[in-house]
């Protein structure tokens, strides 16, 4: 059964928090944004396929180069965004999503609303790098 939302349809901290029609919305969000993903993957994929015309400028083909290596990184980093993604579509299903997993809270809408993946509160992710901070100053 799908549920049908509003195309108006916002979460406010007003209503009950992680109800049904704000998990749909949540879902649709994480979809929406991984398909975003995967198809300029695909696109990438298919540039890199095609091969590079050969340059014959040393300067043209490092450029070309480098281009190609910021591409590849670029990509890396959404194949492992998609992979948060589909962790938080996981917390969907099992009814977790929108929880902090330190302290059990629900995170703010306005947080998810800003970065759905988000597994940690603003509270707890502000301790969590200040954790990091500490000890990478060691």
């Amino acid at each position: 059964m799908t549920l049908t939302l509003p195309p108006d349809y916002k979460p406010t901290a007003k209503e009950t928090f992680m109800n049904e029609r704000m998990a749909e919305y949540f879902r649709r969000k994480l979809l929406s944004w991984k398909a975003e993903l995967l198809s300029a993957s695909n696109d990438t994929l298919a540039q890199l396929q095609e091969g590079g015309v050969i340059e014959p400028d040393i300067a043209d083909r490092a450029s070309i180069e480098t281009d190609r290596s910021l591409e590849l990184r670029t990509r890396d980093r959404a194949r492992k965004l998609i992979n948060k993604i589909d962790a938080a579509l996981q917390r969907i299903d099992d009814g977790s999503y929108g929880f902090c997993e330190e302290s059990a809270e629900p995170i703010s809408v306005s947080r998810l609303e800003a970065r759905p993946i988000a597994t940690l509160s603003i509270e707890a992710q502000e301790r969590h790098e200040r954790m990091e901070k500490t000890h990478r100053d060691d």
